[in-house]
């Protein structure tokens, strides 16, 4: 009789082990963040720490940037504040929200792509329903 075991699947990674430069296709830094929202720098700055917009370092050495997808018509997209207060409240960081945000999920697509095209709501119950 064998000690191995059976060959255990390898666990699906967590938010915080996903690869963002490979899960989100196109990243700004704060410099353009703040052109394309006709707002300062330390606003920009102001608006991650409040939550209205989310900030990661995509890959190793690339420093703090901003996904392009989470600006729209010179705006955060449409509930992504809400959303990320929802989320940060639960327990999640930045780079948690943005992973969540483009894997592709049954809604149908990305959360990010729900939110740009206002199906924001389904996107929210259930950030919500991730606390329990």
């Amino acid at each position: 009789m064998s000690d191995a075991s059976p060959a255990q699947p390898t666990p699906e990674p967590t938010l915080a082990e996903r690869d963002l430069a490979a899960l989100v296709p196109d990243w700004i830094d704060w410099a353009e963040a703040a052109r394309r929202l006709e707002v300062t720098v330390a606003k920009v700055r102001t608006m991650i720490r409040d939550h209205e917009l989310a900030a990661a370092v995509p890959s190793p050495g690339a420093g703090q940037q901003v996904p392009a997808d989470l600006i729209q018509d010179a705006l955060p997209v449409k509930g992504l504040p809400g959303l990320l207060t929802v989320m940060h409240d639960n327990g999640y960081d930045d780079r948690e929200c943005i992973a969540w945000l483009f894997l592709d999920q049954d809604f149908p697509g990305r959360a990010i792509d729900a939110l740009r095209e206002n199906r924001g709501t389904e996107v929210k119950r259930r950030a919500q329903a991730m606390a329990f």
